[in-house]
């Protein structure tokens, strides 16, 4: 069993940054590859950015050169540093965990991200 909890989303201008943290627990974490979607109401889940246990990336059209994904497999945790925000990247934000062998898959609740203009 895999838990992800989501932390740092908030309020922020347009313009400003943000770092979402997901912190997992249980230890097969390790060998999941973990990512960022985000969604807003009405339409589909989008992937922001995702990150392979030997630390591959991978970024979604949408937030792609404003965004860098990390992790640190120490701490369980991953991360999402988020700059030059714009209002349409207003969204609730998902931490996802993802193995393929074995298979498992599993969402945090989302963090909040709100920009204003």
């Amino acid at each position: 069993q895999v838990q992800l909890v989501e932390s740092g989303g908030g309020l922020v201008q347009a313009g400003g940054s943000l770092r979402l943290s997901c912190a997992a627990s249980g230890s097969i974490v390790s060998i999941a590859t973990l990512g960022w979607f985000r969604q807003v109401p009405g339409k589909q889940r989008e992937l922001v950015a995702s990150i392979t246990p030997g630390g591959r990336t991978n970024y979604g059209d949408s937030l792609k050169g404003r965004v860098t994904i990390s992790r640190d497999n120490a701490k369980k945790t991953v991360y999402l540093q988020m700059n030059s925000l714009k209002p349409d990247d207003t969204a609730v934000y998902y931490c996802n965990a993802d193995s393929i062998q074995p298979r498992f898959n599993y969402w945090g609740r989302g963090t909040q991200v709100t920009v204003s203009s």
